[in-house]
């Protein structure tokens, strides 16, 4: 591959991205060097519209994580794309069954 290529694939993919993007929607971009939070800290987002976003092979485009209203990390591994689905999406139910009382989550 011609080098800059990959920057230039980013830059497309986040475009193609950002159509998608809800414009009423908090922002949340994961990324190994983004913040932990606990399990209560993370559904606390979801008291608003929040639109995740995650990075493929090369990452995420430098512009859509700076427009980020947060850089959230959910390991310090890196983890390929379809695994940190899997793990964000359990978060996200997780958060949720805490919100509603249910008593799935135990601290």
């Amino acid at each position: 591959m011609p080098k800059g290529y990959e920057v230039r694939l980013v830059e497309v993919k986040a475009s193609k991205l950002d159509l998608k993007l809800p414009r009423q929607a908090r922002l949340v971009a994961l990324d190994e060097r983004g913040k932990d939070l606990t399990t209560r800290q993370f559904a606390a987002l979801l008291s608003e519209p929040t639109a995740f976003v995650i990075g493929g092979a090369d990452g995420l485009d430098a512009a859509l994580k700076k427009r980020a209203a947060l850089l959230l990390r959910l390991s310090a591994l890196t983890l390929p794309h379809a695994l940190a689905q899997v793990v964000l999406c359990e978060q996200i139910y997780r958060a949720a069954t805490l919100l509603t009382g249910h008593p799935y989550h135990r601290e």
